[in-house]
């Protein structure tokens, strides 16, 4: 009991210049992944319905309801919580079209389904997470003392994700040689910093990850199989051919933690827990998702 008060009431240590560092960071890697999108590739998913709507309910719809039922089973401190409630909101990560590719899933519906939740994050991660974190009584009377403005937060994920979204796609849609180019250069960089930037921040905070660790990897690891689950299991239910299943539970098991970072630091003042939980989610998804793909590229 006594360590879930103290994930409630601890703060990061974190500066206004390591945030700046961050929401670069961020609008770069979404910059390099859509300097590989095509105004194409969202027509794809209307061509395929099918696998458009498993997607979009396996990561918009599923994955939030079950992080609401996990959290009710496990009953973490609200902090942490809230944490899970976020990740569960933000679209997937950036990685998950290389983690699709490798596994021989279908890469065209990983990048469509990308791009589009990148897109509709805008409206979708302040929604959701109002909505379900609303729905569970200890995070509910923590968001009323946070007195979150969900309107600034609209702002934000546009300007990380929608701005840098829609000059990547016209970049590739009117300079294709030039987006070629740069996107080799671009993603690795990002992927870099962004990487430099979570070892930094849990360097500067290492005896509070060290503290709360073993709590910490079993939450996250039981969060994320929940995620990966809802994939594959909705893709499996649904009879999808099985490298479309590989591609939805990717992109289901994949989330942008770092987007959920970035609004934990502006607008929740580091709380602890939260943003403890959602920096382990944005190494440990990397983890299962090499594994996953490294074991599912042998099936066919």
């Amino acid at each position: 009991m006594n360590s879930n008060i103290e994930l409630d009431s601890i703060r990061l240590n974190f500066s206004p210049n390591d945030l700046l560092l961050l929401n670069l960071a961020l609008a770069l890697i979404m910059y390099g992944v859509a300097l590989d999108l095509r105004f194409s590739d969202f027509k794809y998913l209307f061509k395929n319905p099918k696998g458009f709507f498993l997607g979009v309910f396996s990561q918009f719809l599923l994955l939030p309801f079950l992080t609401w039922v996990l959290i009710w089973i496990i009953a973490p401190p609200p902090s942490v919580a809230l944490g899970m409630f976020l990740v569960a909101s933000c679209p997937g990560g950036n990685v998950s079209n290389f983690l699709s590719n490798l596994a021989g899933g279908n890469t065209a519906l990983s990048v469509s389904l990308t791009g589009f939740s990148s897109s509709i994050s805008i409206i979708t991660t302040p929604l959701n997470f109002a909505l379900w974190a609303g729905l569970y009584p200890p995070t509910a009377n923590l968001l009323r003392e946070i007195s979150l403005d969900y309107g600034e937060v609209f702002t934000t994920v546009a300007l990380i994700l929608g701005v840098p979204l829609i000059l990547g796609i016209l970049t590739r849609q009117y300079a294709p040689q030039l987006a070629t180019k740069a996107s080799k250069i671009l993603k690795p960089l990002s992927i870099l910093i962004f990487s430099a930037f979570v070892v930094i921040a849990f360097l500067g905070n290492l005896d509070l990850f060290l503290q709360f660790i073993s709590l910490i990897f079993l939450w996250v690891l039981l969060h994320n199989l929940v995620a990966l689950g809802a994939g594959f299991f909705t893709g499996k239910i649904f009879k999808m051919p099985l490298a479309d299943v590989k591609s939805l539970t990717i992109e289901t098991g994949i989330q942008n933690s770092g987007l959920g970072l970035v609004l934990i630091f502006t607008y929740f003042d580091g709380l602890g827990g939260m943003a403890i939980i959602t920096a382990w989610w944005g190494i440990w998804h990397l983890i299962s998702g090499m594994g996953i793909a490294s074991l599912w590229k042998k099936v066919k």
